[in-house]
């Protein structure tokens, strides 16, 4: 399958105009104007000493054990939780909060709230002034930590199209949505990316240059150029596009088509997309180990968590989890994988050398989101219901008998 011609742009410009434009906003920005701080630079910068924290010592990951939980509640429903490398974290609450909720990592107090609301003529889209609502869902950090990526559910506001739903009833009514950028720092967005209709997982290039976007309700992937902050291609692949991981070579990209029970290969630089592995029911979320060495895929429909070769899509081995297993995440040693079951309310850590499932633990109600942050090795699930769990993982197997 070829990559489509990329969407028109929601403010289509012809040549002289995009220079007109150009230096009208530069004139603002000299003197001082509005602008100023919400267009910045699109460049994804490269990490910096200042912007990293050590990670700490500790034992292998798959012999210590989850515990001391912390619950984190508020005005949160988080369909998403994600950390960066450098003490962060990001929930993202949809459309029933509105906005997206940063935490610091070590004392897990709330650091910013931030409404997902915005004025998209002031990001350059001239014909949507007015407020946009987003619905923040999925979120990837830049390699600093400086910038979060968030994928919108849907935009609510001038111009938005039809209401955007699972099951795309719209169809081609349902507008266009969009990436937003957080600037972590400032807790300000300040660049708007448009993708598909209802983009949902967003993967990052290893290094930081491209992202990837599953537009659930088109079918595709939109390859999004971090530097020019822009969409250069849309891949199709097949019915319901969810999870994404993009190899080393900053090149070769795995996406779930979650309703078609298909696993697909593309090639980010020429568009081509190739079904390369029919799965279990509904392939939901995949995961890259550290050292690349190995895939992780989760079977919502089949309760299963697939091991694959991430060069030729083989199956190597396949266990068993908890009642519709949904996201995961892994240790830095890569040791350890945890996996939100959300019919089951647990989360379920397995040992990636046996495959084997050494720890079950309650959580809230339906866990759809869970991250290793890696500064305090913690791990964090997001409850769809409202809450955020916070386990430590540090402590020995052997102490907890």
């Amino acid at each position: 399958m070829q990559a489509r011609h990329r969407r028109k742009p929601l403010h289509p410009r012809r040549p002289h105009e995009q220079f007109t434009v150009a230096i009208a906003i530069m004139a603002v920005i000299m003197s001082g104007g509005m602008l100023s701080g919400l267009l910045t630079s699109a460049a994804v910068p490269e990490p910096t000493s200042d912007h990293e924290r050590t990670i700490p010592p500790g034992d292998p990951s798959n012999t210590t054990r989850m515990d001391n939980r912390r619950r984190i509640t508020g005005d949160i429903t988080p369909k998403s939780v994600v950390a960066s490398s450098t003490g962060t974290v990001i929930a993202n609450n949809m459309m029933y909060s509105h906005s997206s909720t940063l935490y610091d990592a070590e004392t897990l107090e709330l650091t910013e709230t931030v409404a997902d609301s915005v004025d998209l003529a002031e990001y350059g889209f001239e014909d949507r002034a007015g407020e946009t609502k987003g619905a923040p869902v999925e979120a990837v950090f830049s390699p600093d930590g400086q910038y979060a990526y968030v994928s919108q559910y849907s935009l609510h506001g001038p111009g938005a199209g039809a209401p955007a739903t699972d099951d795309c009833r719209n169809g081609d009514a349902i507008g266009d949505s969009a990436v937003f950028r957080l600037d972590v720092s400032s807790g300000q967005w300040d660049q708007v990316i448009e993708v598909g209709k209802v983009p949902k997982f967003i993967s990052l290039s290893p290094d930081g240059s491209l992202a990837l976007v599953s537009n659930w309700c088109d079918e595709s992937v939109s390859v999004l150029d971090l530097a020019a902050g822009e969409e250069i291609r849309e891949i199709p692949v097949d019915s319901a596009p969810r999870g994404s991981v993009i190899l080393p070579d900053n090149r070769t990209a795995y996406v779930t088509a979650m309703y078609a029970d298909e696993l697909f290969r593309i090639d980010l630089v020429t568009g081509e997309s190739e079904m390369v592995l029919e799965t279990g029911r509904k392939p939901r979320h995949l995961l890259l180990a550290p050292d690349a060495s190995r895939m992780y895929l989760t079977e919502s429909g089949s309760d299963r968590l697939v091991e694959l070769d991430p060069d030729t899509a083989e199956v190597l081995r396949v266990t068993d989890t908890g009642r519709e297993p949904r996201t995961m995440a892994i240790s830095p040693d890569g040791l350890a994988l945890y996996v939100v079951n959300y019919y089951a309310n647990t989360v379920s850590k397995f040992d990636t050398g046996t495959m084997e499932e050494i720890q079950v633990l309650e959580v809230g109600q339906n866990p759809i989101g869970i991250t290793y942050e890696p500064t305090q090795r913690r791990i964090w699930v997001a409850n769809y219901a409202g809450s955020i769990d916070v386990f430590d993982d540090t402590t020995r197997a052997e102490e907890m008998m």
